[in-house]
């Protein structure tokens, strides 16, 4: 617990941090929108920016932005969104937390070891996906989910994108980004009856920008370790 105490954001991360919450809050006052929706989504991008840096505490705030979202979710039948996040984002933020916080880069800090995947991975990650696609486009076509092409997308990007954290690979933030861009799309529609969700529209903006920081700062992270270990 120590060790997470001693974690600091930069200039440039406690600025993107600071604009990120103040525009959900400005969202939120401005729609009406309900207060799960508020924690949900600063929970969300609290949790973004920690996993940036490559911190185990990302993953916690995580597990705890998975229930808010999936409580949000439900409420509109988006089943896709209710069983990617409880069934599929939560145990794997979950895992992660373990397998990152086990693995640190230095003893004394718990930024993450970042990999670089092999073919094997590639491959293992690709059939996983692609089994785990089949199986939820089945159910949530039972479900009668509404837009269902782009709900089975989501699940498919959620879960290339959870399996990469295993492997503690930059690439997690970019297929996290790929799914942003899907559930800006998702909740849009869902604007279109109730506008009171413009702020999960905007949530998914402000997690489409973290989440390509993410993908920079990792590889930056990555560089660096590479060049102590010489």
């Amino acid at each position: 617990m120590r060790m997470f105490l001693n974690i600091k954001l930069n200039k440039f991360e406690l600025s993107l941090w600071i604009f990120s919450l103040v525009v959900l809050f400005i969202s939120y006052f401005v729609t009406k929108s309900s207060l799960i929706n508020l924690l949900a989504t600063t929970t969300g991008v609290t949790a973004l920016m920690f996993l940036a840096k490559g911190e185990p505490l990302g993953q916690l705030l995580t597990i705890i932005f998975s229930i808010l979202y999936a409580l949000i979710a439900f409420k509109i039948n988006y089943f896709s969104e209710v069983v990617t996040y409880l069934g599929m984002t939560l145990p794997s933020a979950l895992i992660a937390l373990v397998i990152w916080y086990r693995n640190p880069y230095e003893k004394s800090k718990t930024i993450v070891k970042i990999e670089t995947l092999n073919r094997k991975q590639i491959i293992l990650i690709i059939l996983i996906s692609l089994i785990i696609l089949g199986i939820f486009y089945y159910l949530l076509k039972v479900l009668s989910t509404p837009y269902l092409l782009l709900a089975t997308l989501s699940i498919f990007t959620s879960s290339i994108a959870s399996l990469l954290t295993f492997f503690r690979s930059r690439y997690y933030a970019l297929f996290y980004a790929l799914n942003d861009l899907i559930l800006i799309t998702l909740w849009l529609l869902a604007t279109i009856n109730k506008i009171t969700f413009i702020p999960m529209v905007i949530c998914f903006m402000v997690f489409f920008i973290n989440d390509l920081y993410a993908f920079y700062n990792w590889k930056h992270l990555e560089k660096s370790q590479i060049m102590r270990k010489d």
